[in-house]
């Protein structure tokens, strides 16, 4: 008779760690790829003879398209097979790895680079769900801590692995780099993932799919557009009109449907929808520090970009450490005072932040890297653990989608949103408009940077309270 659930099987069971071991190898280079390319950006568009403005869409058209695809790769690998979708995905990953390699032309590169989010969206929709399967409830916190570490290496090491490739090697390699070691975790993933056997094999909502990836698409796009050409264009306010009106068809829709594409009872769900909102805020207040950090130690501290980039990458280091130790804990005593203790940490870094000057000592400035990156490892396994642990095994794919397009909505938010404010407080210093940094005026991105963490501080405390009030609602039921 066959095992009911990847539990029940103990082949499956032995070689749980190597299973865990493809998969995040796939979930780091598929999260890296979203920050690699900034630093190569000035060396691709001097190569491929394009302004910069150009260059950026290199970055976007990879992230709007991961955020339209993910609730869809999510409840196809529920429906048809998580470990299929993923392993379909990790195959096209390493093929558009290749082509965006190539230095032949802008929109050839745009093409690989949206092959490859196609295939990044298919494997982080659902890598969460294959390792809840997997691993048995007291490992789990473990297992996603895990992953957490990877997608925090892969979201903050890119500028830099970046900076030290393109030290040394062509910008092409930056992609190519995952051509050798994807293969290699395709062979360990052939050899050692299972075949699925949790399949609802139920119809999939391609009208809700498609509703909100045109949804994501316009929104997205009138962002990246508005702050390239400003906002008050008829261009923008018409992307932004479709965003919203689609918006609303899709919330429509997904009420009316038996089986949607986003199962929105999940968020009646507190303990799921509250770690979703988190990861979400924090997701924003972490790019925060992603945009502005590398202005403050380059541009107003004089530091070399090979040196910045070994100092932001404190932060991931020592996330990597804690996470898995942090979802082994939360295994042992729940996740809940875990993830208010993370927040806690991450909302002192970000005062320290506030108040850095010019005349902050470095190993300050770095203690308060390595604070966020302890306070992140804290926080963010047990909090996938809570996430993963609050649904039914049918919607596993569905809630990783969900926790997947969080991570990867603060990650472009916060971009925006810290970008907007940082240049807004500069020009409002400057009594004129700033849209860069100013090599006469260090203070005044001193100022700016302050406002900006301000901001960051707000949000990670609007997180902590949210956290704190479900602590406290936990012990109450206790």
């Amino acid at each position: 008779m066959a095992p009911k659930t990847f539990a029940d099987d103990p082949r499956i069971q032995k070689r749980r760690w190597w299973i865990l071991v493809a998969v995040c190898l796939f979930t780091f280079m598929s999260t890296l790829d979203a920050s690699i390319v900034n630093i190569a950006l000035p060396v691709m568009s001097t190569d491929l003879r394009i302004p910069m403005n150009q260059a950026e869409w290199i970055v976007s058209i990879y992230l709007i398209v991961i955020c339209a695809l993910l609730l869809l790769f999510g409840k196809l690998g529920d429906t048809r097979g998580k470990i299929r979708i993923f392993k379909i995905g990790s195959v096209l990953f390493i093929l558009g790895s290749l082509l965006c390699g190539f230095s032949v032309g802008l929109p050839l590169l745009l093409v690989a680079r949206s092959v490859q989010a196609v295939c990044a969206a298919m494997t982080m929709a659902t890598s969460n769900g294959i390792i809840t399967e997997v691993f048995p409830f007291n490992e789990r916190g473990r297992a996603l801590g895990t992953i957490g570490s990877f997608v925090a290496l892969g979201s903050i090491a890119g500028p830099g692995i970046g900076g030290l490739i393109l030290a040394h090697l062509s910008w092409g390699y930056i992609f190519w780099i995952n051509v050798p070691v994807g293969i290699v975790a395709f062979m360990v993933g052939q050899r050692i993932l299972p075949r699925d056997i949790t399949l609802t094999h139920a119809s999939v909502d391609i009208a809700g799919a498609s509703l909100f990836a045109v949804m994501m698409v316009s929104l997205f796009a009138a962002v990246f557009m508005g702050q390239e050409i400003g906002f008050n264009r008829p261009i923008i306010w018409g992307l932004f009109v479709v965003g919203i009106v689609t918006m609303v068809s899709f919330i429509r829709l997904e009420l009316q449907v038996s089986d949607p594409i986003l199962a929105l009872h999940l968020f009646k769900n507190t303990r799921f929808s509250v770690s979703v909102l988190c990861a979400f805020l924090i997701f924003v207040v972490n790019f925060f520090f992603n945009v502005i950090a590398p202005f403050y130690l380059e541009n107003a501290r004089g530091m070399a970009a090979n040196y910045a980039g070994y100092a932001l990458m404190t932060f991931p280091i020592v996330q990597v450490v804690v996470a898995p130790i942090a979802g082994s804990i939360s295994d042992k005593i729940g996740p809940e005072l875990l993830t208010f203790m993370g927040l806690i940490l991450i909302a002192i870094s970000q005062v320290g932040y506030m108040l850095t000057t010019l005349a902050t000592p470095l190993w300050l400035f770095m203690f308060f890297i390595g604070l966020v990156g302890l306070g992140n490892g804290i926080f963010m396994a047990p909090n996938n653990s809570i996430v993963m642990s609050s649904v039914p095994v049918k919607d596993l794919g569905v809630a990783g989608g969900v926790n997947a397009l969080a991570r990867e909505l603060g990650m472009v938010i916060g971009i925006s949103v810290a970008t907007t404010v940082l240049f807004a407080a500069m020009s409002r210093a400057a009594k004129r408009q700033v849209t860069a940094y100013l090599p006469a005026h260090p203070a005044i991105f001193i100022t700016g940077m302050h406002v900006a963490f301000l901001v960051s501080l707000s949000i990670c405390l609007v997180a902590t309270i949210i956290t704190g009030w479900r602590l406290l609602k936990h012990a109450t039921q206790a």
